[in-house]
């Protein structure tokens, strides 16, 4: 397993569309971050002025998908498919190396700039008491926003081994997390509601982002199972298709 990892991140380091990927993920999420903080001159509780700052990843977070799907359909939904599988005849093995690399490399960016957004809140944000990096509050955003950008790459990724189509599966991730939740949302009513509840949100810290409110455990749940779930569907049809 150590040197299918190896080859992953080698594959990943040397692609264009990974470093593209990355510096428009730093550019919006630092951009709207600080801009965030610039424009807001003060707020009650230290995390209340962290959820603002980190508005960039609930459009950041578009970019995961790509990056996760291209990390599997750039590799298994082109020509390099049979070279990729006859080096690592055990499928799952392959897809589980691919998703690793990615969503490590994913939580590292969001890790980053979601230090990058505290230290914008501390310095342009007045609170009452400061924002602390230790609070509670401010430690809990920021991490939630690590754990759901890799759970996002890892539904894109899941998606990519399920359609194994770059188009098909960005416009069904970018369905799942940034359309359909606010659609239902505006739609109404108590079906719209819940199915809006249902799906992957993209979340600002504790908060969906533009969704039906949840609490911020039950929408950490749905976005595991939906990730959970993407991902083994994929497994197990990249184990019975023939290339």
């Amino acid at each position: 397993m150590s040197g299918v990892l190896r080859s992953e991140w080698t594959k990943l380091r040397t692609l264009r569309s990974t470093w593209w990927c990355s510096a428009v993920y730093v550019l919006v999420v630092g951009a709207f971050g600080w801009l965030a903080a610039a424009t807001t001159s003060s707020a009650p509780t230290a995390d209340s002025a962290v959820g603002v700052v980190l508005t960039g990843f609930a459009f950041g977070q578009v970019v995961l998908v790509v990056l996760g799907v291209l990390a599997v359909t750039g590799d298994l939904g082109g020509p390099m498919a049979l070279a990729s599988l006859a080096a690592v005849p055990r499928r799952t093995r392959l897809l589980a190396a691919k998703t690793a690399v990615v969503t490590v490399w994913a939580a590292l960016l969001t890790a980053l700039l979601a230090a990058a957004d505290v230290l914008a809140a501390r310095t342009l944000v007045a609170v009452p008491g400061g924002v602390p990096v230790t609070d509670p509050g401010v430690l809990r955003a920021a991490g939630l926003q690590v754990a759901g950008a890799a759970l996002v790459t890892v539904l894109a990724a899941g998606l990519g081994a399920v359609l194994r189509s770059t188009a098909g599966a960005v416009g069904l991730g970018l369905a799942l997390v940034f359309v359909g939740p606010p659609a239902l949302a505006l739609a109404g009513g108590e079906l719209a509601s819940r199915l809006s509840q249902a799906l992957p949100a993209l979340r600002v810290g504790e908060d969906a982002f533009l969704a039906v409110p949840t609490s911020w455990p039950v929408g950490l749940a749905v976005t595991v199972a939906w990730a959970v779930v993407a991902w083994a569907l994929g497994a197990g049809l990249l184990e019975r298709r023939d290339v």
